[in-house]
């Protein structure tokens, strides 16, 4: 996000982060993502930290409240700690543990922190095309990830983008005023102008759902949104941050992100001997443009005001209906990101 939350006191962070052993002599917001909030911390000794403040009431599996998000939360970066701990994936980068062992710290009832290591190197760009060697050097990493022994705190994952509901009900309102703030009624207009192509895109993610589901794929634990802009090149290859999706799924959740034409998906077939589905990949894409709208959705009916982060939901919200209308997925990234 560009900016923090206006309501949040910096104040928390200060004082949680010596719960992690990361006691602060300067803090500074960093201005990346979509989503959380994040901020970057050089501790009394010099040494560099990346701290993420997620805000629980907007989590993809957040629908029964924000203490389960805090939960869910959890789980992932437990995951995440257990896959590079336990498995010695060196390419996770997992948060570090606080003083009693929780990688996540609810600072208050709606936002909670993880702590994370420095990670030097390049980092990759959302949207960024990945060469053929670059691409079989993620895939060789998934191909390594999905092989493992899923930690039992894996969350599970569901095909169904959660939200969807919304969409359906939001679609059903659009004879009404919305009036939740200054994108309230634009994005009404846009729905509607979208409904009909919104409808089909639903149906089709629902045949492609009902296929997948027939064929008994095999679940996997998956990062989630392996995307080159959760990747940072280092001296000894790549690593891959941002694991609050980590989950059981499909491998094609995964692998769908990297391309949707299962002969650039090759290497993976090598290492693995199993041939991406292409329903699969294409489910998964499409999911990830109709999670998108989902939010965006969710956003600009509820209460907001103008900023940059809400002019930058309104530009992905005008893309993705854009790309739906078009007969393509977006999962290039998600704005701001």
């Amino acid at each position: 996000m560009q900016n923090p939350p206006e309501e949040f006191d910096e104040a928390r962070l200060w004082d949680a982060l010596r719960g992690f052993s990361v006691p602060p002599s300067s803090v500074s917001y960093a201005p990346v993502g979509f989503g959380d909030y994040h901020w970057q911390v050089i501790d009394e000794d010099g040494r560099p930290w990346f701290a993420t403040v997620s805000d629980l009431e907007h989590k993809e599996y957040c629908g029964r409240g924000a203490a389960a998000a805090l939960e869910g939360l959890r789980r992932a970066m437990e995951t995440a700690r257990t896959l590079r701990e336990r498995d010695g994936l060196r390419f996770v980068v997992a948060p570090v543990p606080a003083a009693d062992g929780r990688t996540v710290v609810a600072l208050d009832a709606r936002y909670a922190l993880a702590v994370f290591p420095h990670v030097p190197g390049r980092p990759g760009r959302f949207g960024q095309r990945l060469s053929e060697a670059e691409r079989d050097q993620v895939l060789e990493l998934l191909a390594d990830l999905h092989g493992r022994t899923p930690p039992e705190t894996t969350p599970p994952t569901t095909l169904e983008p959660a939200g969807l509901s919304g969409v359906h009900e939001a679609l059903g309102e659009l004879d009404g005023v919305w009036s939740g703030g200054p994108f309230a009624e634009p994005a009404r207009e846009l729905l509607a102008e979208h409904a009909a192509t919104l409808r089909a895109r639903c149906a089709e993610f629902a045949e492609l759902t009902d296929e997948v589901r027939r064929r008994g794929a095999p679940l996997v634990v998956t990062h989630g949104e392996p995307h080159p802009g959760n990747l940072i090149l280092g001296e000894d290859g790549y690593r891959l941050v941002d694991w609050d999706t980590v989950g059981l799924a499909p491998p094609e959740r995964d692998l769908s992100l990297i391309s949707a034409d299962p002969s650039e998906l090759a290497r993976y077939t090598e290492l693995t001997g199993r041939t991406p589905d292409p329903a699969g990949l294409a489910l998964y894409r499409l999911r990830w443009s109709l999670l998108d709208v989902a939010e965006f959705v969710e956003w600009f009916r509820g209460e907001h005001d103008r900023s940059e982060d809400t002019e930058t939901a309104w530009k992905g919200f005008t893309e993705t209906l854009g790309q739906l209308a078009d007969g393509a997925s977006g999962v290039a990234a998600r704005p701001g990101e």
